[in-house]
């Protein structure tokens, strides 16, 4: 479910790394929110800590991304405890690792679904990338698998060869989008789980696609 930007203040920058992976940015937040009578007795920072990821670890937050971490804690104030419930409450500003690619950015993910009409793609911890039937390199056909329900493989056509999308090897494709479609106020129960944060991407250009199709192209022109 993404967080509403009402309760938060925020900004993002690449996340620092000796291997920089664009993927991941340093978002610095400002929030504001309650710690439960039960969590006072612990140190702080842990019990703020632990909150925090319970808040945002998980979650997606609209044009930041997806929350993989609570990286540190930069301030807390507050600390005011009302008679009626004794939770007190505090101000953090704090910092998470988001997952937000860039538009134009590679990325290696593994096949999760294969249907008529395209991909989806996992790179473990988010499951929403989607290669659509139009971005594939052409001609490319379907194949239905006749013993799985709109299951199938699909084949890319290149110099009279198939080359066949197995979900066996990794797939690099290019982002091409990154939405954030806003919440239904109604959903089918047949309907897929709503995605939050969605990433569509392409295959259609050189060196995208299985990484097998380019080592066999190598292979074959070494030959």
């Amino acid at each position: 479910m993404p967080l509403s930007w009402r309760r938060l203040v925020g900004s993002a920058v690449p996340f620092p790394s000796h291997h920089l992976v664009q993927m991941f940015y340093l978002s610095r937040i400002e929030h504001t929110f309650r710690v439960p009578p039960s969590l006072l007795n612990l140190p702080i920072e842990e019990a703020i800590k632990g909150e925090l990821e319970k808040l945002f670890l998980d979650k997606v937050i609209a044009d930041l991304g997806l929350c993989v971490s609570v990286y540190d804690i930069k301030s807390i104030e507050g600390g005011f405890i009302f008679p009626s419930d004794g939770a007190a409450t505090y101000t953090v500003v704090f910092r998470l690792i988001m997952f937000r690619p860039f538009v134009g950015e590679i990325i290696a993910a593994k096949v999760k679904e294969s249907n008529a009409t395209g991909l989806r793609l996992s790179i473990g911890f988010f499951d929403d990338i989607y290669i659509p039937a139009h971005l594939f390199p052409k001609p490319s056909s379907f194949k239905p698998d006749p013993n799985k329900k709109d299951k199938g493989t699909w084949e890319w056509e290149y110099d009279e060869e198939p080359y066949i999308i197995d979900g066996i090897d990794e797939i690099k494709f290019r982002v091409h989008n990154v939405s954030y479609p806003p919440i239904p106020i109604e959903q089918p129960k047949e309907a897929k789980p709503f995605a939050p944060m969605v990433i569509t991407g392409s295959i259609d250009e050189d060196g995208l696609g299985p990484v097998s199709w380019w080592v066999d192209a190598e292979e074959t022109k070494e030959s």
